[in-house]
């Protein structure tokens, strides 16, 4: 009896610690712009720029905006969940964008948690053993080009 109530707990223990995951993976902006630009999710008419990467002139800024998306990431490999999941974040920047009017979302950063990670390249994605999350916040902004 007492080595089945051991045998539970280590057992319980360990669904514990799988849950607990939280590996953060950084992964190119670029490659979930092309993964929507293939699809047809994304058509070109908003440009995304994280902070720090070259932004052309900006004619008129349109306020702030915040995308927090989560997807399932049960048999997700975490590279690919994470464009999958950054991908949906875009295409809701994309859309409000449009409804401001604005052609660009720019300065973007990655904003899980509320915690602020800037990088001209890369967005960072957190993995669990349930759910893969991106939260980025960018400035819509219409492009003097």
């Amino acid at each position: 009896m007492l080595r089945k109530l051991l045998v539970m707990m280590v057992a319980l223990s360990l669904v514990g610690a799988a849950q607990a995951r939280d590996t953060v993976t950084r992964i190119a902006l670029q490659d979930a712009i092309n993964m929507g630009m293939q699809s047809g999710q994304l058509d070109g008419s908003v440009r995304f720029f994280l902070d720090g990467q070259h932004t052309p002139r900006i004619a008129e800024r349109h306020g702030e905006g915040v995308s927090n998306k989560k997807t399932n990431g049960v048999g997700k490999d975490d590279v690919y969940g994470c464009r999958y999941v950054a991908l949906s974040a875009l295409i809701s920047l994309q859309q409000a964008a449009r409804q401001r009017g604005a052609n660009a979302v720019v300065d973007i950063v990655s904003y899980y948690k509320k915690n602020v990670v800037s990088d001209p390249a890369e967005v960072e994605c957190h993995a669990g053993a349930i759910m893969i999350g991106v939260a980025l916040r960018g400035e819509y902004a219409t492009l003097a080009d």
